[in-house]
């Protein structure tokens, strides 16, 4: 039979499914619209999309590795409880290893089969929003690797192997000892996690930021009456002051703040018994830029009530 318009319309706005979801329900249901909600249910697609525009701010960050690469991915939930639920655990954890077949790009992971199933991640994770009755969502991946080396992980806050509220990857080039590198690696990596630098060298940090801690720092020293070419000077002092706060191979170290992040390398470099060089890392915090939507419990139950 033919299915109309209106009808799709109907059951979604009954089901909150998209219109494909819609018309292939009542396509298999003959048009009957309590059965077609009933199949919609049933293939959790109505109790998907429901929950999809729910804000998902908490969940896990997951690391994966296999040496030579790593990978960290962020998959939210809405609630912690649910972040602390095997199953949601064990969707990150493969994600996490999906990824690692991959270049690493979100779009690529989303689109990766999951493992153990013919799948995506995506598909897989929409399905799991029905079983696990919160909205879901792969946010976010990326990856390091080294030709020759290792690329550490350190997961913080972390609640099971490879998962926490924070992962961090830090990629070391050397032809030296590999548990070296890695046990340096790792310093290096929580050292991330705790001071969250903007770049691994002043010439990665986004120009615009610079030009604007320039002005900064320049209206700042007009206001001691100085001469420009004094002026000039405490803002070069300052700059450097700031790439200090900033990039991470200026940074102190955290475990020994008398050398900075590229001089603990430097010593380092006598266990690992070959020249290294930190090539890059990635730090992941569960939700940040993400914003949370306020809840107003007493006006949640006074809108219950009404309806």
């Amino acid at each position: 039979m033919s299915i109309s318009a209106s009808q799709v319309k109907e059951l979604r706005e009954l089901s909150g499914a998209g219109m494909m979801d819609c018309k292939s329900a009542l396509a298999e249901t003959n048009g009957d619209m309590e059965a077609a909600i009933d199949w919609l249910r049933k293939k959790g697609i109505s109790k998907a999309d429901k929950k999809a525009g729910r804000t998902a701010a908490e969940g896990l960050v997951g690391v994966a590795t296999n040496g030579k690469k790593s990978v960290v991915v962020e998959v939210n939930s809405e609630t912690d409880f649910v972040a602390r639920n095997d199953a949601f655990q064990e969707i990150v954890r493969n994600v996490a290893n999906a990824a690692l077949g991959t270049d690493g790009t979100t779009e690529a992971v989303a689109a990766a089969t999951y493992p153990g199933s013919t799948k995506s991640v995506t598909e897989v994770i929409k399905d799991a929003i029905g079983t696990i009755g919160e909205n879901l969502s792969f946010r976010r991946s990326a990856a390091l690797s080294v030709a020759d080396g290792v690329v550490a992980t350190y997961v913080h806050n972390g609640v099971s192997d490879g998962l926490g509220k924070m992962g961090v990857l830090v990629a070391i080039e050397t032809t030296g000892d590999a548990d070296a590198a890695q046990a340096f690696g790792r310093q290096v990596a929580m050292h991330v996690a705790a001071t969250n630098p903007l770049a691994l060298t002043p010439a990665e940090i986004d120009p615009a930021v610079v030009e604007r801690e320039k002005v900064i720092f320049a209206d700042q020293a007009r206001q001691s009456g100085k001469p420009e070419a004094i002026i000039e000077k405490m803002v070069e002092g300052r700059l450097r002051k700031f790439y200090e706060e900033v990039v991470l191979l200026s940074q102190a170290f955290v475990l020994n703040p008398d050398l900075t992040v590229e001089a603990a390398l430097k010593e380092a470099e006598k266990t690992i018994g070959a020249p290294a060089k930190i090539t890059g890392f990635v730090r992941f915090a569960l939700g940040e830029g993400i914003e949370k939507e306020e809840s107003d419990f007493a006006a949640e139950v006074a809108a219950a009530v009404k309806k």
